[in-house]
């Protein structure tokens, strides 16, 4: 068997687990199945997620059973205005010996996990979120001028409540950068709602159940990095983000004028793997550019800013990013 053949035969074998997970998932979460396949995929991807969306619509939950059926180790942190960077990393401490000698020892914060529950991450200081900055992008923290490594994977699912604003602070844009996808939690539909009260006040509920490990999760992520990405489907990346980029060529007039600072290149390189994984979730093997277009937003919203004038106006980013993802599409399709 050639190494074409093997890869083709690996990615369909994780795309038939992927399914019976988002099942598993879906099960306990219900009626979010386009907030499930993102999570799913900033997972695979490796990459870390910016839940938002108002109290009692299941975040919590979510990160819970996605921690049972991905196999990994979780622990959550509630952010609080007095949160402080050794609450979530750790600190050393002095221990005294019954023979009267003493030494530091380090005990490990909730930070030393494979997948870290941020809960109402805007809660907390400025100081205090520099803590996630270093472990989110390079999986390790330095404490007492020692490296420490963090496990893995390691993956941070935050929340943020986008109505009270009260007592929170925002978040730096450097650490906005590090969340591969910003994904919003809506209401459910009535349909939806009544399936979630059947489900939920009875005298029993649905389990989650693993199938996967923090190794075989690894060996995915490894997967998902060999998967073929065509040619236009690339140069559909590189024109999106640059299209979102004011004073760029390939910006319109209204990004030059709405826009005060556009995405990065970890931008472009966010929706190079995730296209990837919604090819893989969707039981195909190689992205198309359709899925560039329906990732656009979860990329690209928080790696954005409005100007003053264009809040002003009443402008929104997801409709900015929409209108240039469609200009985009449609001048790839005349080429």
């Amino acid at each position: 068997m050639d190494d074409q053949t093997r890869l083709v035969a690996e990615i369909e074998q994780l795309g038939e687990r992927l399914e019976t997970a988002r099942d598993s998932i879906n099960r306990r979460f219900i009626g979010q199945e386009r907030v499930v396949e993102l999570t799913l995929s900033a997972m695979l991807c490796g990459g870390h997620a910016l839940l938002i969306g108002l109290p009692g619509l299941g975040k919590t939950r979510l990160v819970d059973t996605l921690s049972t059926v991905m196999g990994l180790n979780g622990n959550r942190i509630q952010f609080t205005p007095d949160l402080m960077p050794a609450d979530i990393l750790g600190s050393e401490v002095l221990e005294t010996a019954t023979d009267g000698s003493r030494a530091f020892r380090f005990i490990e914060g909730p930070i030393f996990c494979q997948l870290l529950m941020a809960d109402e991450i805007n809660r907390a200081s400025p100081r205090t979120q520099s803590a996630l900055l270093q472990a989110m992008q390079e999986r390790e923290v330095t404490i007492a001028g020692q490296h420490r490594k963090l496990g893995m994977p390691f993956h941070v699912l935050a929340t943020q409540n986008p109505i009270e604003q009260e007592g929170t602070y925002p978040l730096p844009e450097a650490q906005l950068d590090r969340f591969l996808f910003q994904i919003d939690v809506e209401y459910p539909d009535r349909d939806t709602e009544r399936a979630i009260l059947l489900a939920t006040t009875g005298t029993e509920e649905e389990e989650a159940s693993a199938v996967f490990t923090a190794v075989e999760l690894l060996a995915a992520q490894t997967t998902l990095r060999r998967m073929p990405v065509g040619e236009a489907v690339m140069e559909m990346i590189l024109d999106l983000v640059r299209a979102c980029r004011p004073g760029e060529a390939e910006a319109n007039d209204a990004v030059n004028e709405s826009v005060s600072w556009g995405p990065g290149p970890r931008a472009a390189q966010a929706l190079m793997l995730a296209v990837r994984a919604r090819a893989l979730i969707g039981g195909r093997l190689a992205p198309a550019p359709e899925d560039v277009m329906a990732l656009a937003r979860p990329v690209l919203s928080h790696r954005m800013a409005l100007s003053f004038a264009a809040r002003a106006r009443g402008d929104t980013l997801s409709a900015l990013i929409e209108q240039v993802a469609h200009r985009v599409t449609r001048a790839e399709a005349a080429a």
